[in-house]
């Protein structure tokens, strides 16, 4: 069974390599990209795969959150159902690490836009349907402040804080959204895969990608995920496992969400 699958950060890293994964199958791939020249060739790659199913492009900004509330829209209007939402693209380094608001560009496209990104599309998802997290093996506690823009971090501070607030809140909303709801899986595709984003980070080219590719494929699509709701799967252990402890704790995890939605509001 064919589904329709929307792979955010779809035009390079794992996320590219995941859409080639899917690509032979024939499902519906809604491809996220940031740049037309960039999506449009993913579009052209991703055509010449023998078995191909429809092929959709979405550009859009995610660390502007008004881009995103446009690019849930525009899926919306072109797929009446959104099967999985795999939630992939992220940054770690960059030269600008401050959006012009002033909160931390990691927190905003890391946890705040796939987090708004998910409850814009939750409608059109049902309790079949699977949300898919990209987590990190790289998870440490997040200082609020910081979340909230009043004190900076260094990247690789600000990526595992990013990591673990986004863990955080796939916890809580896969405790209150009801059994109606998608599946909200939190996975770890494996430390250190050859993506643009760990060769600027730490200066290697990495492992295999196709190692996190499998464990997207199969976390959105295999009956081994089906009641993994709530759950997080470390591909580095080949097992689901506890996160971060502060994953664990529900006051903590609504405290998250609480900011998350605050720094929404704010932004608007």
């Amino acid at each position: 069974m064919t589904r329709t699958i929307l792979i955010t950060g779809a035009t390079g890293g794992i996320g590219f390599e995941t859409a080639k994964l899917l690509a032979p199958e024939g499902h519906t791939l809604l491809l996220h990209g940031r740049s037309d020249d960039a999506i449009e060739k993913v579009i052209q790659d991703l055509s010449t795969i023998p078995g191909v199913g429809p092929l959709r492009s979405y550009i859009a900004d995610l660390s502007d959150l008004s881009d995103v509330r446009k690019l849930a829209e525009k899926v919306t209007e072109h797929n009446a159902v959104i099967d999985v939402l795999i939630n992939n693209a992220g940054i770690f380094k960059t030269k600008a690490p401050t959006t012009d608001d002033g909160y931390d560009i990691r927190f905003i496209v890391n946890t705040v836009a796939p987090y708004l990104l998910t409850r814009l599309l939750t409608p059109a998802m049902s309790e079949s349907g699977r949300v898919i997290n990209l987590s990190s093996a790289a998870q440490a506690a997040v200082d609020l402040a910081a979340f909230s823009g009043k004190h900076h971090l260094s990247d690789s501070d600000a990526y595992a804080q990013s990591k673990l607030a986004l863990t955080m809140w796939t916890f809580y909303l896969a405790k209150t959204l009801g059994s109606d709801t998608p599946a909200l899986i939190a996975v770890n595709p494996s430390s250190f895969l050859g993506s643009k984003m760990v060769k600027e980070a730490y200066g290697t080219d990495g492992n295999d990608l196709s190692v996190g590719a499998d464990i997207l494929k199969r976390a959105s699509l295999s009956q081994e995920f089906a009641s993994a709701s709530g759950r997080y799967y470390d591909n580095d252990k080949k097992a689901f496992a506890d996160p971060h402890p502060d994953a664990l704790d529900d006051a903590k995890n609504k405290l998250m969400v609480d900011a998350i939605e605050s720094v929404i509001s704010t932004l608007g």
